[in-house]
């Protein structure tokens, strides 16, 4: 969430950086500078009544007391509704573009920064043709036992998942992330915390008679775990990781942007999540970035990565980039990662700060993908087939135990 501060300091060019977003927020900002001065100024009239209050009842002066004591229960009651009126415009409004990104109305205005390619023969068959004629993933079994975009993984399906579970969770742990094993339904304090709610609400899938939901991606309770704490700098960064099955309701309509594995109402994922200093924020971006890509050098799966204008990033994103692997039988590039600073924008809803001297100050929240699971399958399905099998890349063949599906 915005600080209500900065609105205050820097109105025109709030509603200016937001124009890299594709958004007009004139009417928003000013509404909030407005009943932000409103409540200001209620905030100082109602001091200054506590104070008269207190030297009338030491004058023993009980008339003027009373409608002293009136005048506060009104601004008391002023400043509640201001607050409220003001929170709800607020959390409506998507973080501030860093300086870095560029105005563009969606994807086509990314710009790609570094491109590497492996080589490789290849088959005809794209990964669901393959995965449901070796009988190793089942579409079809998924939709009779909850809808479409719920596969069932099976035999040598499942245990190649399992294997790159285990060899993103390893590599991130020799990187210094420590793992955790998080719930996989969380409440609205936590959707809220990260920027879920209410801007993605509908997205999620919501348990009502509980009031749970469950989890977009483990960036939720990661981040959240540290809500309402305050660290030495010294301590920072903390690093930590986690694998959860993710859930989303935005699978969309049946077609080839959706076949097999492209994109799925649940899936497997493992996300990285940084807590570090305003001074760090944006250089620990970049290093997230480059560990993400040693990833994809390790499986030796053909990259790009996409610095995102402001019209494609994330509601809470103040900087971000997009790595995509290329499926050679569909002939395209899939988003796999997304690696993010928040700046101080979960921050400041999380209630998360750090002391630097004498002064507390928000820490930056970061978070990328290290790896989406369905899609790095898709991909090493359709890159590493010759001769009607698929060869397991090297660096996982210790953790499959077999060398070819």
């Amino acid at each position: 969430m915005i600080l209500i501060n900065k609105i205050l300091e820097n109105k025109d060019q709030i509603i200016e950086a937001l124009k890299k977003r594709n958004l007009d927020v004139q009417e928003k900002v000013d509404y909030l500078y407005d009943k932000e001065i409103t409540r200001k100024n209620t905030q100082r009239n109602l001091e200054e009544n506590r104070a008269k209050l207190n030297l009338l009842t030491k004058n023993k002066d009980i008339e003027n007391g009373k409608i002293t004591k009136e005048q506060i229960r009104i601004d008391e009651a002023l400043i509640k509704i201001l607050e409220e009126e003001i929170f709800n415009v607020l959390i409506t409004l998507p973080n501030i573009p860093h300086e870095d990104v560029e105005f563009g109305k969606g994807y086509e205005n990314n710009k790609i920064i570094l491109e590497k390619k492996f080589e490789y023969k290849t088959g005809n068959l794209t990964h669901w043709e393959f995965a449901e004629k070796k009988g190793i993933i089942d579409f079809d079994l998924g939709t009779k036992l909850a809808q479409r975009g719920f596969p069932v993984y099976i035999g040598k399906g499942a245990r190649f998942q399992r294997a790159l579970i285990n060899f993103c969770l390893d590599e991130a742990g020799k990187y210094g992330f420590i793992e955790h094993e998080v719930p996989i339904l969380v409440n609205k304090d936590t959707v809220y915390g990260t920027g879920q709610f209410p801007d993605k609400e509908d997205m999620m899938y919501h348990v009502q008679k509980d009031d749970l939901y469950l989890v977009p991606t483990a960036e939720v309770p990661l981040t959240n775990m540290f809500r309402d704490k305050t660290f030495d700098e010294n301590q920072l960064p903390i690093l930590v990781t986690g694998y959860t099955p993710c859930f989303r309701r935005e699978a969309g309509n049946y077609g080839k942007e959706t076949k097999g594995l492209n994109r799925l109402h649940q899936f497997d994922k493992i996300e990285l999540v940084c807590i570090t200093t305003q001074e760090d924020g944006y250089n620990r971006l970049e290093i997230m970035k480059d560990y993400i890509q040693g990833l994809l050098e390790k499986l030796r799966l053909t990259y790009r990565v996409l610095k995102l204008c402001g019209g494609d990033m994330g509601f809470g994103a103040a900087k971000a980039y997009d790595i995509e692997t290329y499926c050679p039988i569909q002939d395209k590039w899939v988003e796999v990662v997304t690696v993010t600073n928040f700046d101080t924008f979960q921050a400041n809803r999380l209630n998360c700060k750090y002391k630097n001297g004498k002064n507390k100050k928000l820490v930056h929240t970061l978070n990328g993908t290290g790896l989406a699971l369905p899609r790095i399958v898709a991909t090493i399905f359709e890159t590493y087939q010759h001769n009607g099998e698929v060869e397991v890349p090297e660096i996982l063949k210790n953790y499959t135990g077999f060398d070819f599906i």
